[in-house]
């Protein structure tokens, strides 16, 4: 027998391998399709439960109607003063999050020491798991007093003072995230980028960021839908006035807090009111699922562009 043919690898598995790896891959299946039907099931319950309550409120009503009051006379189920209201609140607090996160990010990847880094990250882990009413009762009693210094007109419940406190909720997610990409980029790329000459910032911008830019967009994706479902800070901070408007000094309510309202009026089961409930949850459910689609799109488009 030849040196060559005597340590030639065997093109064909045993059976046990084989049977190993199918079984592997079973598992690895299961497992990734319970997402999926995780997914789908809460779909269908949401879907199931608000068909009631659409057969008694038009579409047009709901979708467009300007009122929404579920539990006075006479009742309202117009969704958008709270929908406005939930879009605020997530869409300001990313306004606000998404540069001081995408800058710690950058600074923690590329600027300081390994144990430093380890530091702050603790920090920013720890202020992420700090409980979410922690943060209403700031926003209460310490955001709010100095806004109404500063802006006399601003309510004692108001949309801005939720906007900050959520912001600062969600920053620990964007740095995070965004900073675990900038770290994943490949070292030969900045290597070559400042074997041409390029400064350090000139790499963060034209490198690095690209090269990440698919993990940052997954940290905005998940600070959008923590702020999107966020109830006890914005609750405490924004109040429960379902109040269409743009100005950000007013008591708005969100669909989170509009749940908790209904909920905790004991609300009877089958009842419109109770049926509401998952109407604005499936709403919250499609808002979220119709983002992520967005985003995937987006970030398919960007791997495309600089593949």
């Amino acid at each position: 027998m030849s040196l060559s043919s005597k340590y030639m690898f065997k093109t064909h598995p045993s059976p046990s391998r084989a049977w190993t790896e199918r079984c592997l891959w079973i598992v690895l299946a299961v497992c990734a399709s319970m997402s999926i039907l995780t997914t789908i099931g809460i779909f269908a319950f949401f879907f199931v439960e608000a068909i009631g309550f659409f057969s008694h409120v038009n579409l047009v009503e709901f979708f467009f109607g300007k009122e929404w009051y579920p539990l006075l006379e006479p009742r309202s189920f117009g969704i958008l003063p709270i929908a406005a209201g939930s879009l605020m609140i997530a869409g300001g607090a990313l306004v606000l999050a998404l540069p001081l996160g995408l800058l710690t990010a950058i600074y923690l990847s590329e600027y300081v020491s390994r144990y430093l880094r380890f530091f702050v990250k603790s920090i920013l882990e720890i202020l992420a798991g700090i409980p979410t009413v922690v943060y209403g009762f700031l926003a209460l009693t310490f955001v709010t007093p100095i806004l109404r210094e500063i802006l006399p007109q601003t309510e004692v419940f108001n949309a801005l003072s939720a906007v900050i406190v959520v912001a600062l909720m969600v920053v620990p997610t964007i740095a995070s995230i965004s900073q675990d990409a900038l770290e994943a980029v490949p070292r030969h790329l900045k290597e070559a980028a400042y074997g041409l000459g390029a400064r350090k910032y000139q790499v963060i911008l034209t490198v690095v960021f690209p090269a990440a830019f698919s993990g940052f967009v997954a940290s905005v994706i998940l600070a959008f839908s923590r702020a999107l479902g966020e109830t006890m800070a914005v609750t405490l901070a924004a109040g429960a006035t379902p109040k269409l408007t743009l100005n950000f000094l007013e008591s708005i309510q969100t669909m989170t807090a509009c749940i908790v309202q209904v909920s905790l009026g004991d609300t009877p089961a089958g009842t419109l009111e109770y049926q509401s409930l998952f109407a604005v949850g499936l709403v919250l459910f499609g808002i979220t699922f119709f983002t992520n689609l967005i985003a995937q799109f987006f970030v398919s488009r960007i791997h495309q562009k600089y593949l």
